[in-house]
C-alpha cells in the first residue's frame, strides 16, 4: 500500500526580499522602502497553501548554499508538511526581489539559483506513483518539470501545470502531459501567442477581457489541454473543460494588503479541493478562490497562506451571508 500523500508539489523555493514602498519608483527614481525577508517560491507557496487546508502534501524542490535551507526545513516541520529538498552546494538559494506598493500590487524579479538545477533524479518516483494530484510550475528546471508531469500522468495522477512565470524558452510540447492548466491573464495571452496552431501574435490582455465567455472557451479548447482555468484577479476565474465552461466569481469584500502569492494560493487551494471534492473541478476552483482571497489580506507569500481554521471560518461566514442575501 502506498504511503504517498495525495498531493505532491514539485517546483521552486525562494528567499523573498520584499520592499514595501508607497508607490513604485519611476525610471531613474529612488524611493524609501521597508524590507521584509521571508519564504517564497511558487512551488513552495503552493505546497504551503495546499497543506494548510488539511490535505496531506509533500513539496519537492532544490536549495542552495547558506543557512536558509535549515530555516526552510524548520518551517516545514512546524507546518507539519512534507518537504524533500535536494541540496545544490555550488549554487545560491533562489531569491526573489519584490516591490510592493501601497495598494498591495507587486513587481517581482527572481534569480532561480538552485531551482534551475533541480534534476529528474531529485524527484522521488514513489511519491509520484502514489499521488492523486501532482502540481508543477515553470520557476525551476523545465526538463524536470516535463519529467515530473510525464511520470505522474503515467502513474494515473491528475497533473496540474501553473505556467508561471511564462518563459521565453517554454516548450508547448510540455502540455501533452498536462490534465489541468492554470494560467493567469498575462500567461494565457503568452500561451496563445506561442501555440503555432493558433497564431494570434497580436492577441493581448485587452482582447481577452473583451471576449465573450463562449469565445474564450473556444480559444481555450484550441490549447488541447482537457481543463484550462484562467485566473482573472478580481473577476475570479474562468473554467473551460471538454464538456463546457463556467465562471467562478471572486470574493470582493476583503481588504487587499499584499497580492504576492495570490496565484499560488489559488493553485494550492485548488489542488486541495481536487482531493477534498473528489476531482470536481468547479468545487475545487471555489476552494482555490477562497484560499487566494484570504491570502491577500496578509503580507508575504508562504506565511500569508490561510490556515484550516481561518479557511473554515471564512467559508462558514460566506455561506451564512449567501443564505441571508435576497433571491
Amino acid at each position: 500500500m502506498s504511503t504517498s500523500p495525495p498531493v505532491v508539489v514539485v517546483g521552486s523555493i525562494m528567499q523573498d526580499l520584499t520592499f514595501a514602498c508607497g508607490a513604485f519608483p519611476a525610471r531613474g527614481q529612488t524611493v524609501m522602502a521597508r524590507l521584509t525577508v521571508g519564504q517564497g517560491g511558487k512551488g513552495s507557496n503552493q505546497a504551503i497553501a495546499c497543506g494548510r487546508t488539511g490535505v496531506d502534501t509533500v513539496f519537492v524542490g532544490a536549495m542552495g548554499r547558506g543557512a536558509y535551507a535549515a530555516e526552510v526545513a524548520a518551517f516545514y516541520r512546524r507546518e507539519r508538511i512534507g518537504c524533500r529538498l535536494a541540496l545544490k552546494p555550488d549554487e545560491p538559494t533562489g531569491t526573489a526581489v519584490i516591490l510592493l506598493n501601497g495598494e498591495g500590487q507587486n513587481i517581482i524579479v527572481i534569480e532561480p539559483g538552485a531551482n534551475a538545477r533541480l534534476a529528474p533524479g531529485d524527484v522521488p518516483r514513489a511519491l509520484l506513483a502514489g499521488a492523486k494530484v501532482v502540481v508543477t510550475q515553470l520557476e525551476s528546471n523545465q526538463a524536470t518539470t516535463a519529467h515530473t508531469l510525464r511520470l505522474a500522468r503515467r502513474a494515473g495522477a491528475t497533473t496540474v501545470l501553473n505556467p508561471a512565470p511564462m518563459r521565453p524558452d517554454f516548450d508547448p510540447r510540455l502540455l501533452r502531459h498536462v490534465d489541468i492548466l492554470i494560467p493567469n491573464e498575462s500567461e494565457f495571452v503568452a500561451l496563445v501567442r506561442k501555440l503555432p496552431r493558433i497564431r494570434r501574435t497580436k492577441f493581448a490582455e485587452r482582447a481577452l477581457h473583451a471576449m465573450s465567455r463562449d469565445a474564450l472557451h473556444a480559444l481555450c479548447r484550441l490549447i488541447k489541454v482537457p481543463t484550462v482555468i484562467v485566473t482573472l484577479g478580481r473577476r475570479g476565474c474562468f473554467i473551460s473543460t471538454q464538456s463546457g465552461h463556467e465562471s467562478i466569481p471572486a470574493y470582493r469584500s476583503l481588504k487587499v494588503v499584499d497580492t504576492t502569492g495570490a496565484g499560488d494560493a489559488f493553485c494550492g487551494g485548488f489542488a486541495a479541493g481536487l482531493v477534498r471534492h473528489k476531482g470536481r473541478i468547479a468545487a475545487a476552483a471555489r476552494l482555490g478562490t477562497a484560499v487566494a482571497a484570504l491570502s491577500i489580506t496578509k503580507p508575504g507569500a508562504a506565511p500569508a497562506m490561510p490556515t484550516l481554521a481561518e479557511l473554515s471560518r471564512f467559508l462558514r461566514k460566506t455561506a451564512r451571508l449567501a443564505r441571508r442575501a435576497p433571491a
